[in-house]
């Protein structure tokens, strides 16, 4: 199958969680070693998902060997050279943080390192067999989570419009903190009916607003669920959303696909400076003390101010333009920078300005 997908120019990427059953057949090995999270007290399972899990413990070189090996094995060597590494920060049942003590000390001292040594195992393993530009996706980051080949998304987060504003906040900000390669569920996680003509809204301004993300990426999981055991949800393909939502988000793809040239770029600014792909439009515009103010609309790269459309119903949108000479994507008609305009923004639209 991954010869198959490789041949379509399909790279097959493979989730993985940290978690390690109790009645996996390496749960005893690594227990003996030492590789998984210990507990001070009580029970020593981190995760109840399924059954009592126990994550392995990334801050321990040898554990993050072991992994490695496991995930060569069953993975790397059949052709799967992409991970989704899942469940980073780690997830627990219980969130009592002062239970649990990692190889490098307690989980109150150093517990947000986890998802660092996690990218570290894969990169590292990867690096070893000679493979370049690797580039891993996963749910948490830390600083220095960067270096690993981290793309970092937003996690399991709801389908709602205040959910939806909250991810422009979290991407700038993930921006200006180092980690550029940063993404999110296109639509949200939790929830989201492609039948209900309100979330078919919602899905097709997050979609707009993720052709100008460093990643765009649709995933959710989407309702109702099927009849059965099952842990998917409904569909979720631009298809699954009807007529009128189907050739908006086609067009979108599109104006993505458009921009593949300029995308790399960034990307290669970002490897190479830790440049932001997505910017707060202080960052481009440090004298126009305006653009210290504005909230809802950034610039992606240099080129692209984006003013992503963020409330149900809104077909008219207020934009700052920075000092300078603007067009908006689709007309000829010049703008003037350093002024507050109103333009037109249908459900097919959201306004994208082009720095002359």
């Amino acid at each position: 199958m991954v010869k198959e997908l490789q041949e379509l120019k399909v790279e097959l990427m493979v989730s993985i969680w940290p978690t390690v059953e109790d009645k996996s057949e390496n749960f005893e090995e690594m227990l003996e070693k030492g590789l998984l999270i210990r507990a001070d007290r009580g029970f020593r399972v981190g995760l109840n998902c399924n059954d009592n899990t126990v994550h392995f413990d990334a801050t321990n070189p040898e554990s993050r060997a072991f992994v490695w090996s496991k995930a060569k094995q069953h993975y790397y060597d059949l052709g799967i050279k992409v991970f989704w590494l899942d469940e980073a920060e780690p997830e627990y049942s219980v969130y009592d943080f002062d239970i649990y003590r990692y190889h490098t000390g307690s989980n109150l001292q150093i517990g947000n390192t986890y998802p660092v040594g996690y990218a570290q195992a894969f990169y590292e393993g990867m690096e070893a067999q000679g493979q370049k530009n690797i580039v891993n996706l996963l749910r948490c980051a830390w600083a220095g989570s960067q270096k690993y080949g981290a793309l970092v998304w937003s996690g399991d987060i709801a389908s709602s419009w205040g959910s939806f504003r909250n991810q422009l906040s979290a991407g700038l900000n993930m921006g200006v903190s180092g980690i550029p390669w940063w993404t999110t569920d296109i639509g949200g996680f939790h929830g989201g009916d492609p039948n209900d003509p309100e979330f078919r809204e919602l899905l097709i301004r997050w979609f707009q607003w993720g052709a100008f993300c460093p990643v765009m990426r649709l995933h959710g999981d989407r309702e109702p669920k099927p009849a059965g055991p099952t842990d998917s949800g409904a569909d979720n393909e631009v298809w699954s959303y009807g007529e009128e939502a189907y050739p908006i988000l086609v067009k979108y793809m599109h104006m993505r696909e458009g921009m593949r040239d300029y995308v790399r770029d960034l990307m290669k600014q970002a490897h190479e400076k830790g440049t932001p792909v997505i910017r707060p439009c202080f960052y481009e515009f440090p004298d126009d003390k305006k653009c210290w103010e504005v909230e809802e609309q950034y610039m992606f790269g240099s080129k692209y101010l984006v003013v992503p459309v963020m409330k149900p119903g809104q077909r008219k949108i207020e934009a700052y333009l920075p000092i300078g000479s603007w067009k908006l994507w689709g007309e000829d008609k010049d703008f003037k920078g350093g002024a507050s305009i109103e333009v037109d923004c249908p459900l097919d639209t959201m306004p994208v300005f082009i720095k002359q």
